[in-house]
């Protein structure tokens, strides 16, 4: 399409007459983020729809941002003041973010302000909760198949309940963050209720196809995201009398993001969202919301001119909110979705690192940091005004997302690299010290992704299992190091649920009928708030564990260098074993220093950079770093942040 030219400040004006809300106190303000932001509306708009759709919908949007900015509570409108004039809030190095489902947190949303001291204990100030959002009965894929937007689920509260907590959380300096599920809703959810009455207008909500002719030329192309429990992309619906588009479950149908209601009904969705309080929205499963035929149907051109569209409603409308792409995809991609070319710095704020995450634990596994820094040498540069979501561990499994180029780098083959790490994570590899499990293995394609804690992971139960301290000081060593990796790196670390502590794989999931089948289950433990207790007892498993995560974040929060507008560059070194990151920065430059491995490593003092002729600081410890013959000598799993003094 070619891009049209709007008057979005004008049309804002006339919707403001119109609500009769032009004297309203503060409107000159919206204006003035319409003048701002509208240029981003118009040109998202005139990219993907054409005159006589984009002219409908601008006005209409035009009309939304003004009733949404008419109802937002004062306290929220001076909270869009505040993120203006610190436009950078999440980019900071005091930003550190805790990832959770409510219920196996807390039980329900009044539960959560009770814990809220323990999240400010732990240095948190970014809060996700997991889906919670109303869905369809189980099974519902974890909350993501959302039946109703407006709603809570039943067992957590209301909405009035997620307000109350937004209050609370927002006056102890923490962000909430919640999903928005873009790709997809559930079969039960009221536009697909209407389009299997025979609405017209709701069924072109949807990808619904009279026979398989369409849909199985979109096959020929498409992958399957769940080949074990949802094989194929389309499902037949008794009650359309139709295929409908189904790429996760077939209760789960893929919305029409090139219908322009479905671009209103979501900007209504994320701006309501905003005024209940929340800051971040997660944007789940973005990279399939674009379909095309003869391609993957992921990571299509049109889905950042969407999510710039969506993105400037709410920079207008609510401007505290931000957004973060769910986009598991591959670095040349990934980067797209916080803006590159035209869409620099105008797309997501936020996006996941997963590339980094997936080369952490290969790492851990190989001893070997060379894919790692390779990957990380290719991804192309970032806008300065967004940041990464760093993680070790989320909700959902490990997929082995190894580029075979990268592993034909190293020489390794990609194929044998994804199975080694699958069989290693999963403990039937001689030495390993990991107990996950497999999940979704492709027989075809000989692909499998991991399942299993972190502390499970990377040594802790199977010390406990053969009641080793020596073997529990090195599983310890080692989740320290991949944890100062993810804190060092840059942008948001995210802390998953009891990692803090060290919680374990929770096999019980087995004995309830709706989780059985899935074992990502067994990684989504429920709070135990007794061993939480345990972190203040000097000696438990719980206190190295909490002290040490503690340790990385109240660090973390005085270095300026580490704010997310700088990126970390990976140093190659003469030992295979050792991860050398640097970030140049005004303040002061910052080299990590990493020891992937259990044996003791050197590497000539040169590859610190701009610090190798300084005398050094290492910040984690507070201690004077010294060379030993011109050399840095590493301890086993060594994690260091070097300064120079």
């Amino acid at each position: 399409m070619t891009a049209l030219t709007y008057d979005v400040e004008g049309l804002v004006r006339a919707a403001a007459a119109s609500h009769d809300v032009a004297r309203k106190q503060g409107i000159d303000e919206l204006y003035a983020r319409a003048r701002r932001w509208g240029a981003d509306l118009a040109e998202g708009i005139g990219t993907v729809f054409p005159a006589a759709l984009g002219d409908e919908l601008i006005a209409r949007l035009a009309d939304l941002i003004v009733s949404t900015w008419a109802a937002r509570p004062q306290q929220l409108q001076e909270r869009d003041r505040e993120r203006l004039l610190m436009p950078d809030w999440f980019q900071r190095p005091e930003t550190l973010g805790y990832v959770c489902y409510t219920d196996r947190f807390a039980g329900n949303l009044d539960s959560v302000v009770k814990h809220v001291d323990y999240l400010s204990e732990l240095g948190i100030t970014y809060l996700h909760l997991m889906p919670l959002l109303r869905p369809r009965p189980a099974p519902n894929d974890g909350g993501y198949a959302v039946a109703d937007y407006r709603e809570v689920r039943a067992d957590l509260g209301t909405m009035a309940d997620l307000e109350r907590l937004a209050d609370v959380l927002h006056a102890n300096g923490i962000s909430l963050t919640v999903d928005l599920v873009l790709n997809h809703v559930a079969r039960e959810h009221e536009w697909a209720a209407a389009a299997r009455a025979g609405d017209p207008k709701y069924r072109d909500y949807f990808y619904v196809y009279p026979d398989r002719t369409i849909p199985d030329e979109f096959e020929k192309s498409l992958p399957e995201v769940f080949p074990d429990f949802a094989p194929g992309n389309f499902t037949w619906d008794e009650d359309l009398k139709a295929w409908v588009w189904t790429t996760f479950n077939d209760y789960q149908w893929d919305v029409n993001w090139s219908n322009p209601n479905v671009i209103y009904e979501f900007a209504d969705i994320a701006l309501y969202l905003a005024n209940r309080g929340v800051d971040c929205l997660r944007l789940d499963a973005i990279a399939f919301i674009w379909k095309r035929m003869g391609t993957n149907s992921q990571n299509q051109p049109e889905v950042h001119a969407l999510t710039r569209i969506l993105r400037a409603v709410a920079r207008i409308a609510t401007p505290a909110l931000v957004f973060k792409a769910e986009a598991i995809v591959a670095p040349e991609d990934v980067v797209k979705y916080l803006g590159v070319g035209e869409y620099a710095g105008n797309v997501s704020d936020l996006a996941y690192h997963n590339s980094l995450m997936v080369q952490i634990w290969s790492a851990l596994a190989t001893r070997d940091v060379r894919l790692l820094s390779r990957a990380l040498s290719r991804f192309p540069a970032k806008p300065t005004t967004t940041a990464w979501a760093t993680y070790l561990r989320c909700h959902d499994d490990i997929g082995w997302a190894i580029d075979d180029a990268d592993a034909a780098s190293v020489g390794w083959t990609g194929y044998d690299h994804r199975r080694f790490l699958s069989e290693w994570f999963a403990g039937r590899t001689p030495y390993s010290f990991a107990r996950g499990e497999e999940f979704q293995v492709n027989e075809a394609t000989g692909d499998s992704r991991i399942s299993g804690s972190a502390a499970s992971l990377v040594g802790i139960e199977q010390a406990l299992d053969l009641a080793n301290e020596q073997v529990l000081d090195e599983a310890l060593a080692r989740l320290r190091c991949a944890y100062a990796i993810v804190y060092g790196f840059g942008g948001i670390p995210l802390l998953y649920m009891g990692d803090e502590l060290g919680l374990l794989n929770d096999h019980s999931y087995v004995n309830d009928p709706e989780r059985a089948a899935d074992n990502r289950w067994m990684h989504r433990p429920e709070m135990n708030w007794d061993l939480a207790a345990a972190r203040h007892q000097p000696g438990t498993l719980q206190a190295r564990v909490y002290d040490s995560i503690k340790r990385l974040g109240d660090v973390r929060r005085t270095l300026p260098c580490l704010h997310a507008a700088v990126e970390s560059r990976a140093i190659e070194t003469s030992s295979r074993s050792v991860l050398v990151l640097a970030r140049a920065h005004a303040s002061g430059d910052l080299v990590q220093v990493y020891n992937v491995s259990p044996e003791w490593q050197r590497i000539p003092r040169h590859v610190l950079g701009s610090l190798k002729d300084r005398d050094l600081r290492e910040e984690l410890s507070g201690a004077v770093y010294e060379f030993v013959d011109d050399e840095l000598v590493l301890a086993p799993y060594a994690a260091l942040w070097l300064t120079g003094r």
